[in-house]
């Protein structure tokens, strides 16, 4: 019997979390190439001992380091104890609870969930899991105002999504509108509060929700409290919603406060810690879904604001709008926010970094690739994966197009990069969460990071890419048709091949389920498929129509750089 094993697991998120009433859904991680046999005992805390129920667990995939075992277990009393078995391919085997690892099941001890609570992070908005999103930049949308923006809302429905988001549309001194002047005006440069109404007015008529962008870590210089502390110093009474480092209270040469970023002075940061801080910024939240109808926030540097604030935040609009859809910036890992207490979900630049590496650059394989995807959705409960902005590029980062022009194998890689962008599009659209779609990525627009992805949006047809945005049209539409496809459904790895560049996954389970396959190669591909994956014989590529026969075996073939969706 070998202790030497490498697993770990922790009674608590994300190793363990509801996934529905009475319902617990259990992750553990096995050292890599050990091809365990686990399965979970488990029983109501309060059993004699000995009560224990085995349950197999599913070996998910490889995340590199590490092998993902995933069940989950019922548990109608929501008290739960259990610990895992572990048993290798000779016979050695050993036990591992919240003491660790043991060939003595009673010195391995039991994990204990000690109550499964009525599941905040269960509290989705129903239409989010069948999201599919746009992000605009008001200035350079249309005309760069509100009534713009409403007169393309046919565009933005024919195109297929379903909800907007809009950098902020506050009054501001500046183009991007993040150092927030008045957070109760719209900016006079995109229109007025009716302007807006009309804007969420006409987007609901088209089915299509409104979510909106608020800067609640820093304000501009221009806010009314800190043009009250340049004035008055340390006899504001607004001095405390900031952090203020000496008086009188200076912004240049460096400012003597705490700023966004790093010294920018016309962007101080709030303490949203302080009573009167938070009150008056749940109002502005508040105000705005009452007044103007909106469907959800997008939350500016999220991970710098007070987590005291984001709790309550969630408490109090939860309870007076349930379906509102609270989606938080943060640049990294964002697994401490997404626990059920803070944020819906949040901009998932943990899995661009993944998109860039294997479609754009061209800088990693097939294996690492399926790794990074099993590694990011281990780190998120279930309905935190589901409602993340699942995102190629943003008005922070340098357009995917402009990405796969420079990078990309060989000489010709400029030759594949829109063959590459589409399949990256193809993942995006098939993969679990909210697609995001940066406005003007639909036609092929390009350009470096900020300012160059802020360009205006092409709207005449002959400077679009009509052969992306009908790809874009057509995956949006497959997605919405096909429910496996959506939301929180299942996502399991299925072909590696890292000598040919090409991968595959299942999405859904069962017979309900699809399957994937990208080539990310010049060359053409041909493979064996074995219907029983399916549980059925007869299998359809919903991209082209095509239909495939089998009794037990059936051959694909994909195209260089093409892809088979079979359903």
């Amino acid at each position: 019997m070998s202790t030497r094993w490498f697993v770990h697991h922790a009674a608590e998120d994300p190793f363990a979390f509801p996934a529905g009433p009475g319902m617990l859904k259990l992750r553990l991680f096995v050292q890599n190439g050990l091809h365990l046999t686990c399965t979970v005992l488990h029983a109501d805390r309060y059993s004699p001992p000995g009560r224990e129920q085995p349950q197999a667990m599913e070996r998910i995939g490889s995340a590199g380091a590490y092998e993902l075992y995933e069940t989950v277990i019922a548990a109608e009393t929501g008290k739960c104890r259990y610990l895992f078995h572990l048993q290798d391919a000779s016979g050695a085997y050993a036990w591992y609870g919240e003491r660790g690892i043991s060939e003595n099941r009673d010195q391995a001890g039991f994990f204990q969930y000690a109550y499964i609570h009525q599941p905040e992070v269960l509290k989705l908005p129903s239409w989010s899991e069948d999201a599919v999103v746009y992000q605009i930049y008001p200035s350079s949308f249309n005309g760069g105002t509100l009534e713009g923006i409403s007169e393309k809302i046919p565009y933005l429905q024919e195109l297929g999504v379903n909800a907007v988001y809009m950098t902020p549309v506050f009054e501001s001194p500046s183009e991007h509108k993040y150092d927030t002047t008045d957070y109760f005006a719209v900016d006079p440069a995109f229109g007025t509060l009716e302007d807006l109404k009309t804007l969420v007015a006409t987007a609901h008529q088209h089915g299509i929700r409104v979510v909106l962008d608020a800067v609640f870590n820093h304000s501009g210089d221009h806010f009314f409290a800190f043009r009250d502390v340049l004035e008055k110093g340390e006899a504001s009474a607004y001095k405390d919603w900031f952090f203020i480092r000496s008086f009188p209270v200076q912004q240049a040469p460096e400012p003597n406060y705490e700023t966004f970023g790093e010294g920018i002075a016309v962007m101080p940061k709030l303490n949203m810690g302080h009573p009167a801080v938070a009150d008056y910024m749940m109002e502005v939240a508040k105000y705005w879904v009452r007044e103007a109808g909106i469907d959800g926030w997008r939350l500016d540097v999220a991970n710098e604001v007070n987590p005291l604030f984001w709790s309550r935040f969630r408490r109090e609009l939860k309870e007076e709008f349930p379906e509102l859809l609270i989606i938080g910036e943060i640049m990294h890992a964002p697994g401490p926010w997404l626990r059920g207490d803070q944020f819906d979900g949040g901009m998932n630049y943990v899995l661009r970094d993944a998109l860039l590496e294997f479609f754009a650059e061209q800088t990693a394989g097939p294996a690492r690739f399926m790794e990074q995807q099993l590694h990011i959705e281990a780190m998120l409960n279930d309905q935190a994966n589901s409602a993340m902005f699942q995102l190629l590029g943003s008005h922070d980062t340098l357009r995917f197009l402009t990405a796969c022009k420079e990078g990309g194998r060989g000489w010709d890689h400029e030759a594949t990069a829109l063959r590459r962008m589409k399949l990256a599009v193809f993942f995006q659209m098939t993969y679990f969460g909210i697609p995001m779609i940066y406005y003007g990525d639909e036609v092929g627009m390009e350009g470096a990071t900020d300012p160059h992805c802020r360009k205006p949006m092409l709207w005449e047809p002959e400077t679009q890419n009509a052969e992306l945005l009908g790809w874009y049209r057509k995956l949006i539409a497959l997605r919405r048709e096909y429910p496996m496809l959506r939301g929180k459904g299942a996502f399991q790895p299925w072909i590696v091949d890292e000598a040919r560049n090409v991968v595959g996954y299942f999405r859904g389970r069962g017979s309900d389920k699809a399957g994937v396959i990208l080539n990310l190669s010049p060359n053409h591909y041909q493979l064996e498929l074995d219907g029983s994956s399916f549980g059925k014989n007869v299998l359809t590529d919903v991209l082209t129509g095509r239909t495939l026969h089998c009794s037990k075996k059936m051959v694909a073939e994909l195209e260089p750089f093409g892809g088979l969706l079979l359903i």
